[in-house]
């Protein structure tokens, strides 16, 4: 009897420590399920690997205000530069996937892929892709006092005087730097690149007359083209922009060529999708917005509203383009 009553006691007791286990477990799920729904709980930072005032800044602030008002927490921008957009890129991959540390991802995020030999990260890899930004030209501009007026007049110039271009870009590997590589390979001029750490000190000296031209993201030059501080002679794309609608594509003097940024917003590998789905939700939200799309088409953006997978589709096609150019220009950087 005493046996089969420490048997009965033995079972009770296992069944209720299960049951403890059960509720516990329950209760843990349930804690992530509610810290997901409730997803901000406390400000987000926001990476942009790269100085204040250049294209990347400027999107991050456009959309992170509109993101602080709908989630109820600050997205905090925090400028990240260095080694071509990698120092910031990598602080986000080695960051808790837990949606407070952000990525602003840009063209160099997939041209770097190729272009640096030993990167402790793969982009594709570590980093989630949540939501799609815009798609904006590049747009080939010279300082005003510039001799050539138009395309063809720069390649003229350059061709007479090999080496003698300064060509300013917002870092190695950007697709600032790419763009100024395909003209070259495509038109056979040399000119000397000078890369900075951003477009914004680009521009400054740029339009100093320190450098010569750029081939730069549009949101970030155009405002100085329209106040006639910089001169246009070309959008990379393969249409005109209706942003600078007199402005004639690159393409129309040298066939074949065509070149766009994209922009959008990544997260650390294994965040909890649920909380990928809301920034996703939020930021389509924020790019439907009519004067937020009012804002960006100004700027010469095409907004990029769409699934996390598109986003991530978009990604993975611009690495594998621009891996052509990179190969095809001989560029790499150790």
């Amino acid at each position: 009897m005493n046996s089969d009553k420490e048997t009965m006691m033995v079972s009770r007791r296992q069944v209720l420590m299960g049951v403890s286990g059960l509720g516990a477990a329950v209760a843990f799920g349930t804690g992530r399920a509610f810290g997901q729904q409730d997803y901000p709980a406390r400000p987000v930072r926001w990476i942009v690997p790269y100085p204040p005032a250049g294209t990347t800044d400027i999107l991050a602030r456009i959309i992170g205000q509109h993101l602080s008002e709908k989630l109820g927490q600050q997205f905090v921008i925090e400028n990240k530069p260095g080694a071509g957009n990698n120092i910031g890129t990598e602080f986000v991959v080695n960051a808790p996937p837990d949606g407070y540390t952000l990525l602003l991802v840009n063209p160099a995020n997939g041209i770097n892929a190729t272009l640096y030999k030993k990167l402790s990260f793969v982009f594709l890899r570590d980093i989630a892709p949540v939501a799609g930004l815009v798609r904006v030209p590049n747009v080939m501009s010279v300082n005003p006092n510039f001799p050539a007026k138009t395309v063809a007049e720069f390649i003229a110039y350059g061709k007479a005087n090999p080496g003698k271009i300064n060509m300013a870009s917002s870092g190695n590997g950007t697709s600032v730097h790419l763009s100024g590589e395909m003209f070259m390979a495509m038109t056979g001029i040399k000119m000397t690149h000078v890369p900075y750490r951003g477009a914004g000190p680009a521009l400054i000296d740029l339009m100093a007359g320190t450098v010569d031209v750029i081939f730069d993201n549009m949101p970030s030059s155009i405002e100085h083209i329209r106040a006639g501080k910089l001169r246009a002679l070309a959008v990379t794309t393969e249409n005109r922009s209706d942003a600078l609608p007199g402005v004639p594509t690159v393409a129309e003097t040298v066939p074949g060529y065509e070149a766009s940024a994209w922009f959008g917003i990544g997260a650390p590998k294994d965040t909890p999708r649920p909380i990928i789905e809301k920034l996703n939700k939020a930021v389509n939200e924020a790019l439907a917005d009519p004067k937020i799309k009012a804002r960006l088409v100004e700027l010469g953006g095409t907004p990029l509203i769409g699934t996390p997978e598109d986003f991530g589709s978009i990604a993975k096609a611009e690495t594998e383009k621009w891996e052509k150019v990179v190969k095809f220009a001989g560029a790499s950087i150790d």
